[in-house]
């Protein structure tokens, strides 16, 4: 038997016992049935709602037709449930924010819902706005397009305040609408804003771009603002309008954020808190697109002259070769190179030099076709590439491009003109070969010999010339000899934290001095190296120098804890660099997170199964993999989140005009957010001044190296540097 009785059994409430109890409940109750009529309501409700026998008297937002299509929701009536924002007009006037909660009673003959109404507290809202701006940053950390991001952003809004529609509309630079995300608007009123222009009377949203502040217009019916628009806005069912601009920078205005009602009213108070969330989270991800865009075209174009880059040049030239394999039409390319442009750089300044550059690349574009390709392929080389052309009509358009280059240039903040010349390479396709490479190689041997003969001239492709190439196989085998005999060196260049100058590491630097030609610059002979196939063994020496000088370090006492070394490749794809550099630190007895390893940007884009393999062991291991020279290639966004990268390196090129280009300092800045969002160090490479310096700081970059704090130096030199420090 259980230990205690059961209680007795207590008597039913009388039904106006239970409407009493109800009427003192501290949280608001209304009985409603389905034409929207209030049949009960208790105290709590009473006290602060305005006197109304339908529910779209006091909720304006609530109106028959909304609360009949909400009843109509699939399901059964005792299991339906809604939860809804709502602003409830109130007795002493104005309006407030409630949590409206409400379920279909089981009641066949009146249907009667019932409705619980709490007040919608500064807690709860800001809960709701954190919860909203949680999910859109997100959104724009993990690279979802714009109008994805604007579109959730919007259908956030809409579910926090279902008496709104929310919109957000694009300005372009030349002040034109387009609309970004209006989930709730119907697609021909948005439709109809494409390209419409900004101005002082443009409804709300083009008179807020124009203005460049907020504009509310309560009475869409009646405001001269919406003269124009009105019967559009009407139609739809549109009665009031909030726009927001939104800035990309203290000019220019990105686009526009705006609320809309379905009837004359003001904006509630929550709602002013909401789209002051929303005007920052729009501004974020207005400006994380722009830097994503201008990231991206770095990878087809080039950022002096706008014209096609290397990859893209590239591109369209392999789309072109198997065509005209088929069809038997021939093509030439034309390799051209400003004559002295160095001179000009020295002596006038890069942003001369970079006018030049932009001068010249208009008028060699105005002497091609269109279905021809110019391309600047880096410093002062430009490459085109001509389908369906002869020899002779090559040789024509080489005159053509030399022509144009005659008129003096007049340069900004130069009282002279300019007088510059070009020396052009021609390689003719089938007969001087049949792919790119072999096109580029036999084109720039040919504009060589064009500036051995003078300069100003062009000169065709002869397979004579490959007699140039004997000095570069000596050279290729005097490479090969200093390898096997060891006579190659490492340099060390300090990487320094930005913040106190503290060393943090150190770039191994292959040096090779030739008894003959001297100090061989490394840009000339690494490339040779992957060419003839030597690159996976240097890489191999210089991992396993690079090692035994760190190992050697700390047995000395010197204060350098982890060195940086590049790997090709060529070498991750023919080699396994994972077990060498396993290997080696058991050797050395180092730990892992000392070594990092540098890669290009090519690497990780092929994305070849053997390679990701390594690239995982090696994290595995401990091994930190840094992205060298990033935003200079194929910049893809995507690879950083696939691949264990652990550090970006910002180009020296982004760094050198840090000082006095706008452009270099935003694509840094993106550079290095992008590196901190997904948790990457950023080192920054060719620091040269105190100015760069600080603007690397004031960007949040951590970590640089160049000639501001040391040049590459032997490792007996970089020990007595540190001494000195």
């Amino acid at each position: 038997m259980p230990d205690h009785a059961a209680p007795p059994a207590l008597p039913p409430l009388a039904p106006q016992q239970l409407f009493d109890s109800l009427d003192q409940a501290s949280l608001g109750l209304i009985w409603v049935d389905e034409s929207a009529t209030i049949r009960h309501s208790n105290h709590y409700f009473r006290q602060f709602s305005v006197a109304a026998d339908y529910l779209h008297e006091c909720f304006q937002d609530l109106s028959l037709e909304r609360w009949q299509n909400l009843m109509r929701q699939d399901g059964p009536p005792e299991l339906r449930q809604q939860t809804l924002l709502l602003q409830l007009t109130l007795a002493e006037g104005g309006q407030r924010s409630f949590e409206l909660q409400f379920q279909s009673l089981p009641d066949a003959e009146s249907k009667l819902t019932l409705m619980l109404l709490r007040p919608m507290d500064e807690r709860i809202e800001r809960e709701a706005v954190s919860a909203l701006q949680h999910d859109v940053l997100e959104a724009v950390a993990l690279g979802r397009p714009l109008p994805v991001v604007m579109d959730l952003l919007c259908r956030r809004v809409e579910a926090l305040a279902p008496d709104v529609i929310c919109s957000v509309l694009a300005v372009d630079e030349a002040g034109l609408l387009h609309p970004l995300a209006a989930p709730s608007l119907p697609s021909n009123f948005s439709a109809a804003l494409d390209g419409l222009a900004i101005g002082p009377s443009v409804g709300s949203c083009g008179t807020a771009a124009f203005r460049g502040q907020a504009v509310q217009v309560t009475d869409i019916a009646n405001d001269p603002l919406w003269a124009d628009y009105r019967a559009l806005a009407l139609s739809f069912g549109l009665g009031a309008c909030w726009s927001t601009p939104i800035f990309l920078n203290p000019q220019r205005v990105g686009a526009t954020f705006a609320l809309y009602y379905r009837e004359a009213r003001v904006a509630a108070d929550f709602h002013r808190r909401m789209v002051e969330a929303c005007e920052q989270l729009c501004t974020v991800a207005l400006k994380h697109d722009e830097h994503l865009r201008q990231i991206e075209r770095l990878a087809y174009f080039d950022g002096v002259t706008g014209l096609p880059n290397r990859t893209l040049f590239a591109d369209r030239v392999r789309q072109g070769l198997p065509l005209a394999g088929r069809t038997g039409a021939p093509a030439a390319l034309l390799l051209l190179d400003l004559d002295r442009f160095k001179t000009v750089n020295d002596t006038l300044g890069h942003a001369s030099g970079d006018e030049v550059l932009r001068q010249a690349a208009l008028r060699l574009s105005a002497c091609l076709r269109e279905a021809d390709t110019l391309a600047r392929f880096g410093g002062d080389e430009f490459v085109a590439w001509l389908p369906g052309c002869s020899a002779s009509y090559a040789m024509q358009v080489a005159a053509k491009l030399l022509a144009s280059l005659e008129l003096p240039l007049e340069l900004t903040g130069q009282d002279a003109p300019l007088l510059i010349s070009a020396s052009i390479g021609v390689s003719c396709y089938p007969d001087d070969g049949h792919e790119l490479d072999k096109l580029l190689k036999h084109a720039d041997i040919a504009m060589y010999e064009a500036k051995r003969a003078g300069r100003n001239c062009a000169r065709f492709y002869l397979p004579a010339m490959n007699q140039a190439l004997d000095t570069r196989m000596a050279l290729e085998s005097a490479l090969r000899l200093a390898l096997s005999s060891n006579s190659l060196a490492l340099h060390y260049q300090p990487k320094v934290r930005l913040s106190d100058g503290a060393l943090v590491g150190a770039e191994a630097l292959l040096r090779w001095w030739h008894p003959q030609h001297g100090q061989v610059p490394p840009d000339t002979f690494i490339p040779m190296a992957e060419e003839c196939g030597l690159v996976n063994a240097l890489d191999a020496w210089v991992l396993e120098a690079a090692c035994a000088q760190l190992a050697s370090w700390r047995e000395q006492g010197v204060p350098i804890q982890a060195v940086a070394v590049n790997v090709s490749p060529t070498r991750f794809q023919q080699d396994d660099v994972a077990a060498h550099v396993h290997s080696l630190l058991q050797k050395h007895d180092l730990r892992a997170e000392q070594i990092t390893l540098e890669m290009t940007e090519r690497l990780l884009l092929e994305h070849e199964t053997r390679t990701v393999d390594q690239l995982n062991q090696l994290h595995s291991m401990g091994v930190r993999l840094s992205i060298d020279d990033f935003g200079t290639g194929y910049s893809s966004l995507s690879y950083l989140k696939r691949l264990p990268v652990s550090e970006l390196k910002l180009d020296k090129s982004f760094v050198r005009d840090l000082e006095t280009d706008a452009d270099d300092r935003a694509l840094s800045s993106a550079v290095i957010g992008i590196g901190r969002a997904l948790g990457l160090a950023v080192v920054a490479e060719g620091v040269e001044t105190e100015g760069q310096r600080r603007v690397l700081i004031e960007a949040g970059c951590e970590i640089a190296q160049g000639y501001f704090f040391a040049r590459p130096q032997s490792a007996q030199d970089l020990q007595a540097w540190l001494k000195l420090r």
